[in-house]
């Protein structure tokens, strides 16, 4: 009876469990941008949707083996399972066929997403070497924001005597805003480190 009590009371505290990112868009961040922006609808607030990421894995067509070790860096960095993301077409040239798995990806929502950003603001991003911040030339005028990344290295999930080979990968940040300006804003406030001499991008009209 005690273990089963003991079971309950560590379920009631996992369901209670809200990311500190999670936390801070309720409090405070929705109250500031509804300000911000004049809504009149906590409805009308840009919210945070899915967060992407994708790797291409060269040498892969030559080399499956390096599409399963990009699956297994994907997923350690993620904190969930990646998948194969397959080519869609042939191309001869490149002896690509139809369908071969050239990289890996994930989609990350809810409670990894924000744990996701969290990791990455405030620890994988300034290891960037000469770090200074992202620039903002990601946004697609539909409230997304691609972020490029030189190496997965940055990310303190990778062993580095164990990492065989340097991959990048992008990073898409999809958010509910209509534009680039309310996108900034809301990706800004959950902490992502834009430089400061660079002119915000402008909204798409």
């Amino acid at each position: 009876m005690g273990i089963v009590h003991k079971y309950l009371k560590m379920s009631s505290k996992a369901a209670a469990y809200t990311p500190r990112l999670a936390k801070r868009y309720n409090d405070e961040i929705v109250p500031n941008l509804m300000k911000k922006f004049n809504y009149t609808s906590v409805m009308q607030v840009p919210r945070l949707k899915k967060i992407c990421l994708n790797q291409g894995v060269n040498g892969a067509t030559s080399d499956k083996k390096l599409v399963d070790i990009a699956l297994n860096e994907m997923t350690a960095i993620a904190g969930q399972k990646a998948v194969a993301s397959h080519a869609k077409k042939a191309i001869s040239n490149f002896k690509l066929r139809e369908g071969m798995p050239i990289g890996a990806r994930v989609t990350l929502r809810g409670d990894r997403m924000f744990e996701f950003l969290d990791r990455l603001v405030s620890v994988s991003l300034p290891r960037v070497r000469d770090f200074k911040g992202v620039n903002n030339k990601g946004f697609d005028g539909r409230g997304n924001y691609t972020l490029g990344i030189k190496e997965q290295i940055i990310f303190p999930e990778m062993e580095i005597d164990k990492v065989t080979r340097i991959n990048g990968m992008d990073i898409t940040f999809v958010t509910s805003a209509p534009g680039n300006d309310e996108a900034y804003a809301l990706l800004e406030a959950l902490g992502m480190p834009f430089k400061k001499d660079e002119k915000k991008a402008e909204n798409n009209n």
